[in-house]
């Protein structure tokens, strides 16, 4: 049966286009997906990402599991608020899912993963956790609203009061805090996002979800659906899970080693085979493409090297740039020669060029 958001009623009457996500009754667009788009880059909008799995880790167990699931160190968490993204790896060094992970304090941390991996997840997470003292406890009851853009933690902190507005105008980057007794119930702030700009992800209980999201509307923060989400990730230079990386993809093949720390005497899950990437290379390299010519870059299409043949995995056309950039995995190697992609049975040329390919909503 398809789940349905808190705020699915709300996303109807305002027109959206729904599609199935991961099994999820979920906003493609609103009307425009490039003026979604825009908004977020320009000014500031709003996705309901409540389809993400939140799962609470508590017990003196916590950070030995955490220091065993992770590929990247929870030792880097001191204060409680801070926040760490990492993958968890299968034995093969495989990316079984990639999460941000929350210092609630003490004992405590928070999981944020994705939603269409939500039940492999919880099954490799209650697996790894047998002989550790910990309580798992996933929050269906929270809803997450992201509110992203230049102008979105000025939005949302001019609907808070008083100390809850100075806590929020304080936190720093890839941080969080508990802001309780607001209008909007009790809320957990994070300053993450998943789109390359700034602003926050809000955690709520789902009546007072509905009743943000709604304050939000008025104060002219634009919904954005599914669609803007996608093409904002990929200017900003981030995966996407089951299209850029999966299971049988490691960091180093996804352009992710920054995410693993192999600190010493740390034996997390699949640290021999990402270990000896991180010393050989991997076989494999995940690279940026901007195509100069007209048309798309899209999933599955052949990637040509002097040394062998890739594939796109993410491809979309850059309403910033106004011209069409992608990811591609391919044999690692040198590619000095040449790029192109097979589009139609036309090798088209294209330049490998870094990423992000937007920052600060600009060309990087």
């Amino acid at each position: 049966m398809t789940r349905k958001t808190i705020l699915n009623d709300s996303h109807r009457a305002l027109g959206a286009r729904m599609v199935d996500f991961g099994g999820w009754d979920m906003p493609i667009h609103y009307g425009s997906q490039i003026e979604e788009h825009h908004q977020v880059r320009r000014d500031a909008g709003m996705f309901d990402v409540s389809h993400m799995n939140v799962v609470d880790v508590d017990g003196p167990g916590s950070r030995p599991f955490l220091r065993r699931l992770l590929a990247n160190s929870i030792d880097k968490l001191k204060q409680p608020g801070r926040a760490l993204y990492s993958c968890m790896l299968n034995p093969r060094g495989g990316v079984i899912d990639d999460l941000i992970v929350y210092f609630l304090g003490g004992d405590a941390y928070r999981l944020v993963a994705n939603a269409a991996t939500r039940d492999k997840d919880m099954a490799w997470i209650n697996a790894q956790a047998e002989g550790f003292d910990v309580q798992l406890r996933e929050r269906p009851e929270l809803a997450i609203i992201a509110v992203q853009g230049p102008n979105a933690r000025e939005r949302v902190i001019g609907l808070l009061e008083g100390e809850a507005a100075e806590r929020a105008a304080a936190l720093g980057r890839f941080a969080a805090i508990d802001l309780p007794g607001t209008p909007f119930g009790d809320l957990f702030v994070a300053r993450t996002g998943y789109t390359g700009e700034d602003g926050f992800e809000v955690l709520a209980p789902e009546v007072g979800a509905m009743a943000l999201w709604d304050a939000l509307l008025r104060a002219g923060v634009k919904p954005a659906g599914l669609g803007a989400r996608d093409t904002l990730r990929l200017e900003a230079g981030m995966n996407l899970y089951g299209q850029d990386m999966d299971e049988d993809v490691s960091p180093f093949e996804a352009a992710l080693g920054w995410t693993v720390s192999l600190d010493e005497g740390r034996d997390f899950i699949g640290r021999e085979v990402v270990e000896a990437h991180k010393r050989e290379g991997a076989p494999r390299q995940l690279i940026g493409l901007l195509m100069e010519d007209r048309g798309v870059m899209r999933h599955g299409q052949a990637v040509r090297t002097a040394h062998g043949d890739g594939e796109i995995l993410s491809g979309t056309f850059s309403p910033t740039l106004g011209k069409a950039i992608g990811f591609a995995r391919v044999p690692a190697g040198d590619l000095s020669a040449g790029v192109s992609v097979d589009i139609r049975g036309r090798d088209v040329p294209v330049r490998v060029v870094k990423f992000p390919f937007v920052r600060d909503g600009k060309p990087a």
